[in-house]
This record gives structure tokens, sequence and C-alpha cells, in this order.
């Protein structure tokens, strides 16, 4: 699920994480829902990664 149709779903995202490479780069393509996790009713934990990366030298 993309995240933006997510959070128009799920409304009240309380903490927010990209998923990313160890290695420098840029996220590319659609940024897709990967985990949502509740730990309580309170909070809503999402976890979102891009379709690909593309890896960048500095």
């Amino acid at each position: 699920m993309e995240f933006l149709e997510a959070r128009r779903l799920l409304g009240r995202i309380t903490s927010f994480s990209v998923l990313r490479p160890v290695y420098p780069a840029l996220g590319c393509g659609k940024l897709r829902v990967l985990r949502i996790r509740e730990p309580d009713e309170e909070r809503l934990e999402v976890i979102a990664g891009y379709e690909s990366y593309e890896r960048v030298d500095l």
C-alpha cells in the first residue's frame, strides 16, 4: 500500500520511520508501507520504504 493511501485510511500515525540501506542512497519510486504496528490503543507505528534505492557516492 502506498504511504499516502495508508495515511488517509489510518489517520492517527504517531511514529513514522523509513527503512533505508546502510549506504548513502536516494529513494526512488513510490513510498510504500512495509509494516504497521499498534503497540497500544493510542499509538500507531508505520515503517515504510521506497520501491528502489539509488546509491549515492559521497
